[in-house]
């Protein structure tokens, strides 16, 4: 009798912690998904609506003027971490180059102001400075790294693999009209290669709903294992945990360099993007991490494995391991020169650390919720212009 108590109470702690994991990955989906809508609505936006010339002329060269272009209609863009990625995605494919696109890519998950209010509402106004600083500072590393060291034909192997991502999607649709991967590329094709149809002129928010789809269809695993394996970590891992990873004695050069270090791959194994690092975050500076390893942990959602993952599915897995590892060295120099910078000036938080910050994410109806619902329509509508043009595709065929 007491052994089937134990067993049912272990069943039950076990469907506990397995609810409550998934319902924090809901929660978090439920916090972003609006930003996810956004990031791909401008993704396809991209696609169609800015020529590949007008792109090329923008972003086709690496210069203060395209980077700092690029950095400010990123932080404009307002994009979650997988959309970001899609988007510089599509930006290379129109022509711009490799530097201006991770630069757009970098800002749009990193310079918004939704990231700068939760991290001011968290954990104060010297962070959300630290942030913003840091991150003109990163992109001007990432900048150099690449000049340095980036092979000089990756680049090109990198745009030319876009392309012909597209033209074998297109060619997989001709050869296996039914299959489950043509419908995908299909729409690609519909995106970028083909704005008429039997010759009929599809129009351009068509189009970008076609792109708008193949999008999700190629992330959606990535994003929800990310969001899944978020809501685990959440619920599983003790505060104490994280604390152990990080020095907090010894001589302050060692630890800085540590904590700056070990911020990114925490990021990595955690999953959560963009906005959804900043509970996280504030987690670990109550529990001792040092000033700069807290920005390179905040900088490090471009480099979750999910994202890792996708750079290989667009790039190519070499381009994806040197992207990942300029990003990676970018964020742990940031994170140790804004700690220096910020420490001379006397601005870092000193004394005892706060409480934490960090509140389960839960589903309720508050301002997130209005921009859910609006985005949740937008798609419908852009759902409804793709199904109705496949339809109209389809009917033709059979005639």
């Amino acid at each position: 009798m007491m052994l089937e108590m134990q067993a049912r109470s272990s069943d039950g702690h076990a469907m506990d912690w397995l609810w409550l994991s998934l319902y924090h990955a809901l929660a978090m989906l439920w916090a972003t998904f609006w930003a996810l809508v956004l990031g791909f609505t401008i993704s396809g936006v991209l696609q169609v609506f800015v020529s590949k010339e007008r792109m090329s002329g923008a972003f086709g060269q690496t210069n203060l003027k395209s980077v700092s272009l690029a950095t400010g209609l990123g932080a404009a863009s307002s994009s979650c971490s997988y959309a970001a990625v899609a988007a510089a995605r599509s930006a290379i494919q129109q022509g711009a180059a490799l530097i201006p696109a991770l630069a757009f890519m970098f800002a749009s998950t990193n310079l918004v102001i939704e990231l700068g209010a939760v991290l001011w509402i968290l954990m104060g106004w010297q962070f959300v400075l630290a942030e913003v600083f840091g991150a003109f500072v990163l992109i001007t590393i990432m900048w150099s790294l690449i000049r340095l060291f980036l092979p000089r034909n990756l680049e090109i192997e990198i745009r030319i693999l876009a392309q012909e991502k597209i033209q074998e999607s297109i060619h997989c649709h001709h050869e296996h009209p039914t299959s489950q991967g043509s419908r995908a590329t299909r729409d690609q094709e519909f995106a970028t290669a083909n704005p008429s149809v039997g010759g009929h002129e599809i129009s351009k928010w068509t189009r970008v709903a076609h792109a708008f789809v193949t999008d999700w269809s190629m992330l959606w695993k990535e994003i929800l294992g990310g969001f899944l394996i978020a809501g685990f970590l959440a619920t599983l891992m003790p505060h104490g945990w994280w604390e152990a990873l990080f020095l907090q004695s010894g001589p302050p050069v060692v630890r800085l360099i540590e904590n700056a270090v070990v911020g990114p791959i925490i990021a990595m194994i955690s999953f959560v993007c963009s906005v959804g690092n900043i509970p996280l975050a504030s987690l670990l500076w109550s529990h001792g991490i040092s000033f700069g390893g807290v920005i390179s942990f905040i900088y490090a959602d471009l480099i979750v494995i999910p994202i890792i993952i996708i750079y290989a599915k667009y790039y190519g897995v070499r381009a994806a391991a040197w992207i990942t590892g300029i990003f990676y060295v970018s964020m742990v120099l940031a994170g140790i020169i804004v700690d220096l910078i910020f420490s001379a000036l006397g601005l870092i938080p000193d004394g005892l650390r706060p409480p934490s910050a960090v509140e389960h994410a839960h589903i309720i109806l508050n301002y997130t919720s209005s921009l859910d619902v609006a985005a949740a329509i937008f798609a419908a509508w852009l759902l409804f212009l793709h199904f109705k043009s496949r339809n109209k595709e389809n009917a033709r065929a059979c005639h």
